[in-house]
């Protein structure tokens, strides 16, 4: 699988550099986005603007991807979702799931307003 990854200083940026990402690929996919929550970064933002195709199990890399980022309070965002894809995650109702944008810019600003939000959850906790 190809790809490249921009490491900024609040969250990653993952392009798969593919058109499709189904069975072959899916599992690459996942094993990259546990690596990378395993190195320590809680934001991801996976840029999907390369990929015109996803199967079953590119949907569930990206179910994966959505859970573990979420785990500890991070965010996973997918950014620049084709229309043959996008219809797809309508069909499967993951577009109510996931969390997705148009630009990276809108990417940037959703994990600057994540940050925010739950830098005030905490500040409520502590005061509690």
């Amino acid at each position: 699988m190809k790809y490249s990854i921009d490491k900024k200083e609040q969250y990653v940026i993952f392009t798969p550099q593919e058109e499709k990402l189904d069975s072959l690929l899916a599992p690459v996919l996942k094993s990259e986005l546990l690596t990378i929550h395993a190195e320590g970064f809680e934001n991801l933002v996976l840029d999907m603007s390369e990929v015109k195709y996803v199967d079953s199990s590119g949907l569930s890399a990206l179910l994966v991807g959505d859970r573990e980022f979420g785990k500890n309070g991070g965010v996973f965002i997918i950014s620049g979702v084709q229309d043959h894809v996008m219809k797809l995650l309508k069909i499967s109702m993951l577009d109510k799931k996931l969390n997705l944008v148009s630009s990276l810019e809108e990417a940037s600003e959703a994990i600057f307003m994540h940050a925010i939000e739950s830098g005030e959850e905490e500040e409520e906790e502590e005061e509690g």
